[in-house]
């Protein structure tokens, strides 16, 4: 998605050449390929060895009791600095595609660039590298233990993964560990597995009689239920792609077949066995807090309850992310658990961090977080956690974290930290250096968003987290939408620590902490509309808040006769985006100029020997112009005094050299200028100011009467603020489709169909793709309309819409639950 969408035609092209193929020769791992009719599973493909293990440790001069690592990232150069003490003792590494002129410890070799892999591979202890088809496969037929890194962006990594997990075949190695070479705990635990393949691997002879038998005519028939199968692929394929995070990750016992099991199992089976497990979620006694009738908070209970006590019977069954679940709580003591919804921006969106008002419905749609803090002596660890500690000899907290939803993006399920990493002598490190520490791994990233919110208690409001804490994090709003997945975990995570360790934080203070989460350790330079709305919303109310900083002004109850929905495009949206991020900076350049001009004007008019066209100056006024000037936050600026002094001097572009020369800084501490790129300034200067306008027209409109008058004003004042998004540089195909389907229904000339039911749309949040807010009224037509919607993008995109309809109360209306597991009577 960096690179644009002129790749676009590569891709489709390769569709096109797949729909002209016949067979499909499919191996072990694979992931759904529904559009295959006739399937032929073959075996492992295994390169076969050429030298025995006695012989590949002589020539290397290793002897036959050493322990031996190889280390395999696919052929690419290893570049690392490797270091001795990396290792345990008496091991030796074997490292594969290392440069000529890299220099390694003496405890590691370099092998020679032809070096035959599979045979050094068959005479390693284990493996440290990516997970790949073909070191996967081999470490399976060779029964070497495989230590992983994982992979970005590596769709089919997961069904790999599972592949070797059920032949108890790999262990996962952070990257943070890796980097930092913390590899010892991982290559000890490596030696404990014991790999299980007992399967063909003959795979290459297999395919190569298929191509035979094809290619002097004979037809080669697969012993697949093909129907049957390709009905599955779709299913795992969809439900892989579509479904919403938080929910169970693991591939689906029936998809996950071993190479013994060829024939397509019945789906029937496995749905009537889920139908009959019990309700589970009256497992745990509510100390605190009340359910409030939230049925996602109701399933999150039960999912908890599914990870207690003897529940997971069968570890091979479940994903990785709910077995690290299992063992991180201690069930007999108390849970704090809090909750957070996504918003729906209906109006105001990026000039929240100019000051405007905004009005944020929040969603249905929320994140579950649960928190437990034990002390550091009594905290369950996880074995690599553990080893850790014991290597550092001394028990200090630490935080350990698992993630639903985690396959979804592809990232790390787990993450853990010493919490004395946050710390710089006796004081908290600094946002920067945070920032830096979790931006070392990709798949890691995520855990600034929840870790983040330690640092920014420990900092602002020099909390002592002397205890261990154990995070759980699971949530139903979708990521990249542009609902605000991020806000919602923030806010989640916060409030469910601040309950733990009793700390009496506002709604409102608790918001402008998050901000911080995510403008200072995350880096993401986002205004608070998202954290206010996730902390202070109410159910089937708009917040109306003034963003100077964060007042909230009123709960707008949205009236019976309209509502709203939102539907994404499912374009990936990220505050963090460099488009986001260089129309906050114009925007902000253009505040500056406009203070710079005001500043002059004033001068100009207290100057005795100021030029004649002085007059038409002052004529402005003297107190106006000094407000002007000194003016804080650029959506206080009304848009005729835009128009009639200052627009005509703001340039439609600038460089970042040219301003900094000019103007020096642009007063925004979360952006910083780059001075080889042009900024756009004058329409992210314009947006915010006829925002703001927008926004309070918009509020003064929701509570007239009720007639069609009032909807098409409000849909007008949102196909406006649409169109201004784009002048900025914030729209994408998918939200100007969307928002045109809308228009398409609402002016479509249908007798029979009265008056419209549709009024207005607009692109939400951040812009740059994500989703569209819908406003209509609140009848049977407008829910037929916007399912029409939904199929005719579908019929053009190939993507069905996720649809947002609903609300729920927010983070502070909610409160917190504080649970503890019943005793059970004997």
């Amino acid at each position: 998605m960096a690179a644009g969408y002129h790749h676009r035609s590569i891709v489709w092209q390769i569709a096109e050449d797949y729909s002209h193929c016949e067979t499909l020769l499919r191996l072990p791992g694979y992931c759904p390929m529904p559009a295959f009719r006739d399937v032929t599973d073959v075996p492992l493909v295994v390169r076969g060895l050429r030298k025995s293990r006695s012989e590949v440790r002589k020539d290397l001069g290793i002897a036959e009791n050493a322990k031996v690592v190889i280390l395999n990232f696919g052929g690419q150069a290893a570049g690392w600095k490797l270091k001795q003490e990396w290792l345990p003792d008496g091991w030796i590494c074997l490292v594969c595609g290392a440069s000529d002129s890299q220099e390694v410890p003496p405890n590691f070799i370099k092998l020679a660039k032809d070096t035959y892999t599979p045979d050094v591979m068959a005479a390693s202890d284990c493996m440290l590298g990516k997970i790949g088809y073909g070191t996967a496969s081999e470490a399976l037929a060779y029964k070497l233990p495989f230590v992983f890194v994982r992979r970005d962006y590596f769709n089919e990594e997961p069904f790999l993964r599972d592949l070797l997990e059920r032949y108890q075949n790999s262990i996962e190695m952070i990257r943070r560990d890796f980097l930092s070479g913390h590899w010892k705990p991982y290559l000890l635990r490596a030696l404990t597995l014991q790999p299980s393949y007992n399967g063909p691997i003959n795979g290459g002879q297999v395919a190569a009689q298929v191509l035979q038998d094809i290619a002097i005519g004979k037809k080669c028939v697969s012993d697949k239920f093909n129907g049957a199968r390709r009905l599955q692929d779709a299913i795992v394929l969809g439900y892989q792609l579509q479904r919403a995070p938080g929910r169970d990750v693991e591939i689906p016992d029936w998809y996950s077949l071993s190479s013994a099991e060829t024939g397509a199992h019945p789906i029937s089976a496995n749905i009537e066995k889920k139908e009959k497990a019990p309700s589970c979620y009256e497992d745990f006694e509510i100390l605190h807090g009340d359910l409030q009738g939230l049925t996602d908070t109701m399933a999150f209970l039960k999912s908890l309850s599914g990870l207690t006590g003897n529940e997971l019977k069968s570890f091979e069954m479940q994903s990785r992310e709910r077995i690290a679940a299992s063992v991180l709580f201690d069930w007999e003591r108390e849970i704090y658990v809090a909750r957070a919804p996504g918003r729906l921006d209906v109006m105001g969106g990026i000039a929240d961090y100019s000051g405007s008002l905004v009005l944020q419905m929040p969603l249905r749609e929320a994140c579950h977080v649960a928190v437990q803090r034990n002390h550091p002596s009594k905290q369950k660890l996880w074995k690599h956690a553990q080893a850790r500690q014991l290597e550092n000899a001394g028990v200090v907290p630490v935080v350990q974290i698992v993630s639903f939803g985690s396959e979804l993006s592809n990232r790390a399920p787990t993450f853990d930290m010493d919490l004395s990493d946050f710390m710089d002598g006796d004081k908290p490190i600094s946002y920067e250096k945070a920032r830096e520490f979790f931006s070392q791994d990709p798949s890691q990233k995520w855990a600034a968003y929840v870790s983040g919110t330690i640092l920014v208690l420990m900092t602002e409001l020099d909390v002592q987290f002397t205890d261990s804490l154990s995070i759980l994090v699971s949530s139903a709003v979708p990521e990249g939408k542009g609902v605000s997945s991020s806000a919602s975990v923030e806010v989640a995570t916060m409030s469910a620590i601040a309950a733990a360790y009793g700390l009496n934080i506002t709604p409102r203070d608790l918001a402008l902490l998050c901000q911080k989460v995510e403008n200072h350790v995350v880096g993401a330079p986002c205004g608070v509309m998202d954290q206010m709305t996730s902390a202070c919303g109410e159910a089937n109310k708009l917040l109306a808040m003034v963003c100077q900083p964060a007042e909230v002004k009123e709960l707008v109850t949205i009236p019976t006769h309209m509502r709203f929905w939102g539907l994404d495009s499912g374009i990936q949206h990220s505050v963090g985006g460099g488009d986001y991020g260089s129309v906050r900076v114009g925007t902000f350049m253009g505040g500056k100029m406009i203070k710079c001009a005001a500043s002059n004007l004033v001068l100009i008019s207290t100057t005795s020997n100021a030029p004649a066209q002085s007059d038409d100056y002052k004529e402005n006024g003297m107190d106006l112009l000094k407000s002007e000037a000194a003016i804080e936050y650029l959506c206080n600026l009304p848009p005729h005094r835009y128009e009639a002094v200052y627009s005509k001097d703001i340039p439609e572009i600038i460089t970042g050299d040219a301003f900094l020369e000019k103007y020096g800084d642009h007063n925004d501490m979360v952006t910083v200028i780059d001075p080889k790129r042009s900024y756009s300034v004058k329409a992210p200067t314009r947006h915010p100011i006829y925002e703001n306008f927008r926004v309070e027209t918009f509020k003064a409109l929701i509570t007239a009467a009720n007639t069609d008058e009032q909807l098409s004003a409000l849909g007008e004042l949102m196909y406006q603020c649409h169109y201004s998004y784009n002048a900025c540089g914030l729209g994408s195909d998918g939200t100007d489709r969307l928002v045109n389907l809308v228009q398409e229904m609402q002016h479509q000339k249908m007798p029979e169909k009265g008056s419209p039911s549709l009024f207005g749309a607009k692109i939400t949040g951040g812009g740059s793709g994500g989703s569209v807010c819908v406003i209509g009224k609140n009848c049977l037509e407008s829910t037929k309309e916007i399912a029409e919607i939904q199929q005719r993008y579908k019929a053009a995109t190939g993507y069905l819409p996720i649809l947002f309809d609903g609300s729920s109360p927010g983070a502070g209306k909610f409160g917190y639950l504080k649970i503890q597991r019943r005793r059970q009577i004997k």
